[in-house]
């Protein structure tokens, strides 16, 4: 087995664990986690100094719900951008079939008219994408985002550096976008496990079961060479944890 498989295969054992971890979590303990979260987050000085804030939509269980900071971000004047998926208009092997762009929701209205999708997530009407501002248009014209708030699978601390590794739901949407975003932005880091390499704090939102401890020599969540790390990780049980690079 190569080393690329063994990877693929070690990220779907995990990602079956998780998922039968994830539907024992009751829906009190998904709210409670989630307020905690919320609390956390509007306390944290660089949220509150970000004017452009990327989130994404949550579904309703099995992860931390960002409804409340939707809102609040729009409440509080903040530029609020949301997953956008859709067909990728370059075909190539090296291209996903979908990709993911953020697109911006212009204020609380706005956000209360999107229709949930099969599963459950609001999701912005494609009739009106064209008169949003997306993050990601040619090369010539990516937006910047001062911070992206995002879900996962399972998180756990990067050994030895201390950055946050994160474990999607393997489709590779948040990856490529962020390949994109940083190709965009001039921001070109040939080995992203020396960091996050990016313009925009980035951030994980973690229900605690979701949050994977392993020993000082070895993490729990496997990664590979395309998998961005994350500058820090809010916990459900409140907690903030924060790599190298703090940002208070």
């Amino acid at each position: 087995m190569t080393s690329s498989a063994a990877l693929k295969a070690a990220k779907k054992e995990l990602r079956l664990v998780m998922k039968q971890k994830l539907a024992g979590i009751n829906q009190e303990s998904i709210n409670s986690q989630s307020a905690a979260i919320f609390k956390t987050l509007t306390h944290f000085k660089p949220y509150q100094n970000a004017k452009r804030v990327g989130v994404y939509l949550s579904m309703p269980t099995g992860e931390i719900q960002t409804d409340a900071i939707v809102r609040h971000a729009l409440e509080n004047g903040k530029q609020v951008f949301v997953p956008y998926i859709h067909k990728s208009q370059t075909p190539s092997p090296a291209t996903p079939k979908s990709v993911m762009d953020m697109v911006d929701i212009r204020f609380l209205s706005d956000y209360e008219s999107l229709e949930r999708d099969t599963w459950g997530i609001p999701t912005v009407d494609v009739a009106s994408i064209h008169d949003r501002e997306h993050i990601l248009g040619d090369s010539n014209k990516t937006g910047s985002l001062d911070m992206i708030l995002m879900p996962g699978v399972a998180f756990a601390k990067d050994t030895p550096d201390g950055f946050m590794r994160r474990l999607g739901h393997g489709k590779g949407f948040y990856d490529y976008f962020l390949h994109r975003y940083m190709k965009g932005r001039g921001s070109h880091m040939k080995d992203l496990s020396l960091g996050p390499g990016i313009d925009a704090l980035m951030y994980g939102l973690a229900l605690k079961e979701q949050f994977l401890q392993g020993d000082d020599s070895d993490s729990p969540v496997p990664v590979g060479e395309h998998d961005h790390l994350l500058h820090g990780l809010l916990v459900g049980d409140g907690k903030l944890l924060e790599g190298p690079v703090k940002t208070m």
